[in-house]
């Protein structure tokens, strides 16, 4: 029976089939197909919108899966982490989701933008961050392009950044930090006991990924009976993987 994992479509693609491949995987994508093939028999890959992704584990659809943190709190997913990812799409680091307003806006925090109208796609999260500070706006989903809606479509926005240029050329100015996010291997929360595992093996495989970079042959976590357990080996050297330099 093969584990059925899912790859993020879109903007963390590649960083992600560059992590598998420091992890000893070799992921190849076809522009015509959304099921990537992998060099592990027990193993099956299939792209999906990191949007969707939290739901799709938490049904069990998926037996694991690469997402943000800010999409698993956007859908509420009942889903355990099985490692913290720290890449992104540019770098190795974490994305901010801020509010932001037009260079000229008088808005100057949260508590001015009562009664105005804020388009974004995590509309939830954002919900949550305006109710915690006791603001009442309207909430508009935005299905792209969210930078130019400021000041016509919308009096702010709340939008995901890396480090901030695309603000800058859209001439708007970062007001506050709504959350910060990092890429995330998720599992199903009936899976009990993969994250405990994937800790037990760590520095195991972190020693085997270390001859295998001298060249002494390809990473090969060894086969257990149990599938949680073969899961969490998995896991263990994706996370250690993202540690190693590229």
């Amino acid at each position: 029976m093969k584990l059925k994992l899912g790859i993020p479509k879109g903007s963390l693609e590649n960083a992600t089939v560059d992590l598998f491949r420091r992890a000893g995987f070799q992921i190849t994508v076809s522009s015509r197909s959304y099921f990537p093939a992998i060099d592990d028999p027990e193993i099956e890959c299939m792209l999906i919108r990191a949007q969707e992704m939290a739901r799709y584990v938490e049904d069990g659809v998926l037996d694991a899966g690469l997402t943000g943190r800010d999409w698993v709190q956007e859908n509420d997913a009942q889903v355990q982490t099985v490692a913290d990812l720290i890449y992104a799409k540019q770098s190795f680091g974490k994305v901010r989701w801020v509010l932001a307003v037009p260079e000229s806006s008088p808005v100057k925090s949260v508590k001015d933008l009562q009664g105005k109208i804020i388009a974004t796609e995590l509309v939830a999260a954002t919900e949550r961050y305006l109710k915690s500070h006791g603001v009442s706006a309207k909430v508009e989903f935005s299905w792209g392009a969210t930078e130019v809606k400021p000041p016509e479509l919308a009096d702010a926005i709340v939008e995901v950044t890396e480090t901030g240029s695309s603000l800058r050329a859209n001439k708007l100015r970062i007001v506050e930090t709504v959350m910060e996010s990092n890429t995330q291997l998720i599992a199903p929360e009936f899976l009990e006991g993969c994250v405990e595992a994937a800790q037990a093996g760590r520095y195991q495989h972190a020693a085997r990924r270390r001859d295998q970079r001298a060249g002494q042959g390809r990473v090969a976590a060894e086969c257990g009976e149990e599938e949680s357990r073969s899961g969490a080996r998995r896991s263990s050297r994706i996370e250690e993987a993202d540690h190693l330099p590229a």
